[in-house]
C-alpha cells in the first residue's frame, strides 16, 4: 500500500529467534523472563536495518523506538544521514483494552500467520489456515507478562510521548476502535488517502 518497508524491531528479534541465531538466543531468554532487550542491542539492530536499500524511499518504525536513549540515538542517527521524521503516531489505548487485546492473539510457529480470537479468528479453531498448522498464545501475550511489559512501558516508553509532542511530531490517536478507522486516520495523517 505504502511501497515502504514496516521495520518492527520485535519482528526482527522474532526471526532471530526462529533461526537460532546467537542473538536470537539472547533475546529469547530476555523476552521469556517478560523484559525488554538493551538498548545497545535494539539499536543496533535499528541502525544495520535503516541503512538497507529498501529504506531510501521511507520507512515505517514500529516498536522502536521505545526508550528516551533510543530516541535519542535514532536522532544522532537520522541527523547524521541528514534524515528526519515525519510523524510520531501514538495509539492511545487503556491498559484493560491492550490486555484484552492482546492475550486473545494467536499465532502460528510454522508460518507466522497473526491471529486474533474475536477480530480475525482460524476458520476451525486452534488450527492455521494457511498451513495447517496448530497455533499457540505467544509467552509475551499471556496476561501476566502483558501486564509486566505495560508497567515497563508506564516506566520506559511513556516519557517518549512528551519527549515527540515538544518536538512537534506527537499525532494521538484513539486507540479503542475497531482497526478500520484507526488504519484510516493514520493514512490521513501521512497523506495517503
Amino acid at each position: 500500500m505504502l511501497d515502504v518497508p514496516h521495520i518492527s524491531t520485535g519482528d526482527i528479534f522474532r526471526d532471530n529467534i526462529k533461526n537460532h541465531t546467537k542473538l536470537g538466543q539472547k533475546v529469547k531468554e530476555i523476552l521469556e523472563e517478560g523484559g525488554l532487550v538493551p538498548d545497545v542491542i535494539t539499536n543496533e539492530i535499528a541502525k544495520e536495518r535503516l541503512e538497507r536499500e529498501d529504506c531510501r524511499k521511507g520507512y515505517i518504525l514500529d516498536g522502536y523506538p521505545r526508550t528516551i536513549d533510543q530516541a535519542r540515538y535514532l536522532d544522532d542517527l537520522l541527523d547524521d544521514s541528514d534524515e528526519k521524521l515525519d510523524y510520531v503516531i501514538n495509539i492511545e489505548s487503556s491498559d484493560e483494552c491492550i490486555i484484552d487485546r492482546l492475550s486473545k492473539r494467536r499465532y502460528c510457529p510454522a508460518c507466522g500467520r497473526i491471529y486474533h480470537l474475536l477480530s480475525t479468528p482460524p476458520r476451525k479453531e486452534g488450527i492455521c489456515d494457511i498451513c495447517g498448522a496448530k497455533i499457540i498464545q505467544r509467552a509475551d501475550d499471556k496476561e501476566e507478562t502483558i501486564r509486566d511489559r505495560l508497567r515497563i512501558y508506564h516506566e520506559q516508553t511513556k516519557p517518549l510521548i512528551d519527549y515527540y509532542k515538544q518536538k512537534g511530531l506527537l499525532v494521538n490517536i484513539d486507540g479503542e476502535r475497531k482497526i478500520k478507522p484507526i488504519l484510516e486516520d493514520i493514512l490521513k495523517i501521512i497523506g495517503v488517502k
